[in-house]
């Protein structure tokens, strides 16, 4: 699927992952290939991307995710890559 993870002054992340771990404002929730659409409130926490090349932990400071269609948009608030 692929995921971005954008703030107001930069993207801080585009390409192509096999899942994404978030850190929802109720609890934490994963997204795996094909998922059911969703639009959710992120907390300030670790995003944990898994990809064909290893993991990377990308810590946002809250926002809002979106899933559609095996496509994933992070609108986060601040970010630390």
């Amino acid at each position: 699927m692929h995921l971005e993870i954008i703030t107001p002054d930069r993207k801080v992340f585009e390409g192509e992952v096999t899942s994404a771990h978030f850190p929802g404002a109720d609890g934490s929730f994963e997204v795996l290939n094909n998922h059911a659409p969703l639009i959710a409130a992120l907390k300030a926490g670790d995003v944990t991307l898994t990809s064909g090349s290893g993991r990377e932990v990308i810590r946002i400071e809250g926002g809002v995710v979106e899933v559609l269609r095996n496509n994933v948009i992070v609108l986060a608030e601040g970010a630390l890559a």
